[in-house]
């Protein structure tokens, strides 16, 4: 094992540039190119209802049919077009949201995460 000049070894410096090695390979990785709001929740797969995290989180398509016995914190007019998580416009009829990644939520839905804009 080399030493540096203060006598000490060089361990430090081969383990940062190994970790910054896997790091900038696993953001390399991760990064894909984006197609927009719009464009991504039109080409992404639409969440069903009958998903498993969509159920735990008692996701509908449709805001106006949450059961309020079992979500009591839905507000009437909350829904994914107004939530933090929701990547398109408000406008957009389907756009990827956070918490269901990889599919397109309905601007109309809910879901218990909802977190309103501010």
């Amino acid at each position: 094992m080399s030493s540096s000049k203060t006598g000490r070894p060089e361990r430090s410096r081969r383990n940062f540039l190994a970790l910054a090695g896997v790091t900038g390979a696993a953001v390399l990785a991760g990064v894909r190119p984006s197609l927009g709001g719009a464009a991504e929740g039109a080409a992404a797969p639409h969440l069903s209802e009958s998903d498993p995290t969509a159920k735990a989180l008692g996701y509908t398509e449709d805001a106006s049919k949450v059961d309020k016995s079992k979500f009591p914190a839905f507000k009437p007019g909350a829904h994914c077009a107004t939530c933090n998580f929701f990547q398109g416009k408000a406008t957009d009829a389907y756009a990827p949201c956070q918490i269901f990644p990889g599919k397109a939520v309905a601007a109309k839905g809910w879901c218990a995460s909802h977190s309103p804009k501010a």
